[in-house]
């Protein structure tokens, strides 16, 4: 008995072992990384998903099934991580993480084997990725809080550092591996997270335990469905903010996109109110007591606002311009954006883990807030290059950016992390998480209409110059021109050809000179012909966005310098009110 007890208390998997902080860091690092991958995996097979239903998404009918599966996933994670952080503090964080890691493993079993085309194929599509999302929440609200349970203080930023960046990494990761896997077949790209939320499943079953503290409470019922309905009216305001209404080239005038936005806030002010009035509330309003945790979440989501912006403008500047202009039919550029995005990835690979490292021992503000001026300085390079730019100089910048990011994101993460009490970690958790997803939803809507509001200006002039030099009729050339510009961006964001794309549905290809439709549908018409207009919608995208990063600099500043809750992890958790919060809390500058 002696013997098996001794090797209950040293087993690698048992949760008083030395090395289970590692097991624990390695289970939650893959799970993260499997649930953003899939996030993103998406983004560039589109072509390939809705061939293989036989749909053609930029048919004015099918619209909405494309920004449904370009949205539902982050949709729903923003909506839910808070709400499963919260249940992870109440029943068990790693009970809640490993349900998630069943729920999506069953999720993508279903999506391989969808039995329908068309509309009813993307309806199975979008409704599974949405039970999909569920999953990914449950394994991203609590991963951070397992980390922060499993790690003492001065450990965190590394651990922490390792699992956010492996998060953030991820949604670039997932372009490369859906490139790759829409080559083979479409149902690849669900079909490769098959065995890994498979053996995730069990080895975190077998592997994790409960060794954070948990709060009896009940469920905040009323704070679930407001804070559900407001934030899912607010994205999906802004999801079809994006698409054309009347003769305006977004839909930000559409009676019902303003309803659902204005109609949104105001019941997430009315969330807020009710929260500070709830004895165990959803949202815990007291926690933005603490400096750490309101600058730092502010900063946050300004980062992921402008780092989801970043992503999708060079996607279409790779897709749509670069890479045709440099010889890749527009077939093969949703993979080779990814490839060319690797500097990227890569700065977030070395900077992360080595800044949270280093936050352990000097505080998070110095790394936070040199990595977001960073990241502002290199939005304002990108303006300065040339729209067909040499790749090392482009390479360079995307690398510091990666850099930049990757300072910010780990140490920001440790410091909110850290500041919060024992008994609310998966709550903050969930909470930040929220911040960060929802920054990924914005970050479509508004960068979007940004580009579309700076093409809208330049591109009917230089569409319509372009056409008719080669032949096309002057009333269908003035009909194209006159149509909205995110025609044009989801054309080339799929890496379909833009102009036969356009020219396709009004026959006017059939009727020129082989050689003006050879011209127009050519790799370098296109390309030539939005360079200019693309590059003034650049301005105003990547100005924002080097504006966002400075703000978030500034919060990053005003967050302090080492915060650390100052009670034991062993210790019973103070009352989380905002008095004993707020007095809880060290500062090590």
């Amino acid at each position: 008995m002696a013997e098996k007890a001794v090797r209950e208390r040293t087993g690698m998997f048992n949760r008083d072992h030395p090395r289970y902080k590692w097991v624990a860091l390695s289970n939650t690092t893959l799970g993260m990384l499997m649930a953003t991958i899939n996030g993103s995996i998406v983004l560039i097979s589109l072509p390939a998903i809705f061939t293989g239903i036989q749909l053609d998404p930029l048919e004015p009918g099918n619209v909405s099934y494309l920004l449904w599966m370009l949205m539902g996933y982050i949709l729903v994670t923003a909506v839910l991580v808070m709400t499963f952080g919260r249940l992870g503090d109440m029943v068990g964080r790693v009970k809640i993480y490993n349900l998630g890691f069943v729920i999506f493993s069953v999720a993508a079993i279903a999506l391989v084997f969808d039995p329908f085309t068309s509309g009813g194929g993307a309806l199975w599509l979008i409704g599974w990725r949405v039970v999909q999302a569920v999953g990914g929440s449950m394994i991203m609200a609590n991963s951070t809080a397992i980390l922060t349970d499993a790690f003492p203080a001065n450990k965190r930023g590394m651990a922490i550092g390792i699992n956010q960046i492996a998060a953030i990494a991820g949604t670039f990761l997932g372009l490369i591996i859906g490139g790759l896997l829409a080559a083979v077949d479409w149902r690849a790209i669900f079909l490769v997270t098959v065995p890994f939320g498979v053996l995730g499943t069990i080895w975190s079953y077998k592997s994790l335990h409960e060794v954070g503290t948990k709060t009896r409470g009940t469920i905040d019922w009323t704070g679930n469905i407001l804070f559900a309905v407001g934030l899912i009216a607010v994205l999906t305001g802004i999801t079809y903010g994006i698409q054309p209404y009347g003769d305006s080239s977004t839909g930000w005038l559409n009676p019902w996109v303003l309803g659902a936005i204005i109609g949104g806030i105001v019941v997430l002010i009315a969330f807020v109110f009710i929260e500070l009035r709830v004895k165990e509330p959803l949202f815990n309003v007291r926690l933005f007591a603490i400096r750490a945790f309101a600058w730092g979440n502010l900063a946050g989501l300004l980062a992921s606002i402008s780092r989801g912006g970043l992503q999708f403008m060079l996607i279409i500047w790779l897709q749509g311009i670069w890479l045709p202009l440099h010889g890749y039919s527009y077939e093969s550029t949703p993979f080779w954006a990814g490839i060319y995005l690797l500097p990227l990835t890569i700065g977030f690979l070395v900077s992360g883990p080595i800044s949270g490292t280093l936050s352990d021992r000097f505080g998070a503000r110095t790394f936070a807030t040199s990595g977001l001026l960073l990241v502002a300085a290199t939005f304002v390079a990108l303006l300065l290059i040339p729209v067909n730019f040499d790749y090392w100089l482009f390479a360079v910048i995307t690398f510091l950016n990666g850099v930049g990011s990757g300072m910010f994101a780990a140490p920001n993460r440790t410091a909110i992390m850290n500041s919060v009490p024992a008994t609310q970690r998966g709550a903050a958790s969930g909470m930040t998480g929220t911040f960060q997803n929802a920054g990924n939803s914005l970050s479509i809507g508004i960068f979007f209409s940004l580009m579309i509001a700076g093409l809208a200006t330049t591109l009917p002039n230089a569409l319509y110059a372009g056409l008719t030099s080669h032949g096309v009729a002057t009333d269908v050339a003035s009909q194209v021109a006159a149509t909205p510009p995110v025609g044009s961006l989801f054309a080339a964001f799929l890496g379909y050809n833009p102009i036969e794309s356009i020219l396709g549905p009004t026959g006017a290809l059939d009727a020129l000179h082989p050689a003006d439709a050879a011209a127009l549908t050519g790799q370098t018409f296109f390309p030539q012909l939005i360079s200019d207009p693309f590059h003034s919608g650049l301005v105003i995208v990547f100005i924002a966005a080097a504006i966002m990063s400075v703000i978030g600099a500034v919060a990053s500043l005003l967050m302090g310098g080492k915060f650390v809750h100052a009670e034991s992890d062993s210790k019973p958790a103070a009352p989380t009110t905002t008095r004993s919060i707020a007095a809880a809390e060290l500062s090590d500058v």
